[in-house]
């Protein structure tokens, strides 16, 4: 068993309220048994940090003691180095059900359930998960012999509002995309292949960065840097390729800190050349809108108010613009460094508290060109979000 401070920098205590936090959401929804198969959600209940999420895992929260690690049979070293439980309580499966069509892991799974009296109890699966396939469920129901309920996001919730070490993790994040930014602005220019560029950006997020307390390491971001260019700028989710950057068009970066899994989302726009009128006028309006977001992101405020004051200047400088324009962060895996709970969009009214934390992403991607500039915001007591990283918020321009 893991000492008092895991090897995540977390303390038994802290583990200890999250399950307990678990377990009363557990309760709310009838649940007495809780299958969780999200690996962001399985770190914050144990620790656990691995890339063994392409195959059949999950942290399994019973009615009582600490949750159960399961996962592939060699996977189980990882799980005991990573994981504050007891050995007893980190399970692996034979590799006969790895990528087989004869066995399933979901059968192991069954048997483990009926082997710790856990049969029949209420059970909870994520269904609207990246990691748990149709065909994980259909397996694991028949094996159970019951229905199983969807507990969906049920532990996501509990993530939202930060704890202090979480918020410091969060901090180092913003001290490495703020590197990275610099190095990006430092060395674009046209006839730079993005390929090379991408791969100063992974330098320099892996390079780390250092605060009061000294130097520290970065970790891989959850979503891989997004640099489109000119019109490949009008999509939001284009990666990189060997082209050169060009004269004349601009180019935006979403990228990420991370730091123990936990993340600092920021984006910012580079134009090499002399930026369209259009794309001036729209910095002006996301600049007034994302300081009007901020303004309104307070404890008691909601999701809601914080996009009806981006989206009213964008209103009224005649910009139309359809979608949520933020979403909570903090630790994730890929694909997505998203927590998947409220969003910052007009129609939703999850009431904001203190310390939660949030990537206010009210990107424009246009006809033929794209722009973003975004922030990972800090909901503090008795004053607006504090935006976590220091860069300028600008559309950065270069000749």
């Amino acid at each position: 068993m893991q000492d008092a401070t895991t090897r995540a920098g977390f303390s038994r205590q802290e583990y200890a309220q999250r399950l307990s936090k678990t377990r009363a959401a557990m309760a709310r929804a009838e649940i007495a048994l809780l299958i969780v198969s999200d690996p962001s959600n399985m770190a914050w209940l144990t620790g656990y940090d691995g890339w063994s999420f392409y195959v059949h895992q999950a942290v399994i929260v019973g009615p009582d003691g600490d949750p159960l690690f399961w996962g592939r049979g060699q996977d189980v070293n990882g799980a005991l180095r990573t994981c504050y439980m007891a050995p007893s309580d980190i399970v692996g499966y034979p590799d006969r059900y790895v990528m087989s069509d004869s066995h399933h892991p979901m059968e192991h799974l069954a048997e483990l359930i009926r082997a710790r009296g856990w049969e029949g109890l209420p059970t909870g699966v994520e269904m609207e998960n990246y990691y748990y396939s149709a065909k994980a469920h259909v397996v694991l129901s028949a094996a159970l012999a019951s229905e199983l309920r969807d507990a969906t996001a049920l532990v996501n919730w509990q993530r939202a509002v930060k704890s202090p070490t979480e918020i410091a993790y969060m901090r180092r994040a913003a001290r490495i995309v703020e590197k990275m930014h610099a190095r990006i602005l430092e060395l674009a220019a046209p006839g730079v292949r993005k390929n090379r560029l991408v791969g100063e950006i992974y330098r320099t997020a892996l390079d780390g960065a250092e605060d009061e307390a000294g130097e520290f390491g970065g970790d891989y971001a959850a979503i891989v840097p997004l640099l489109p260019t000119g019109e490949d700028a009008s999509a939001p989710h284009l990666t990189w390729d060997d082209r050169p950057l060009e004269r004349g068009a601009g180019t935006f970066f979403e990228i990420a800190g991370c730091y123990r899994r936990y993340h600092a989302p920021l984006c910012r726009t580079l134009f090499l050349g002399e930026p369209p009128v259009a794309m001036r006028q729209a910095e002006e309006a996301l600049l007034e809108g994302i300081a009007d977001g901020i303004e309104a992101a307070r404890p008691g405020k909601t999701a809601g108010d914080v996009a009806r004051a981006f989206y009213r200047v964008l209103e009224r400088r005649g910009i139309r613009r359809e979608g949520r324009c933020g979403y909570p962060i903090g630790i994730s895996y890929p694909p997505d460094w998203g927590e998947r709970t409220y969003s910052i969009r007009p129609s939703d009214e999850t009431e904001l508290q203190a310390n939660m934390t949030f990537h206010f992403m009210p990107g424009l991607w246009m006809d033929d060109w794209g722009l973003e500039i975004t922030e990972t915001l800090l909901v503090r007591e008795d004053s607006p979000a504090e935006p976590l990283a220091d860069v300028p918020r600008a559309l950065f321009v270069k000749a």
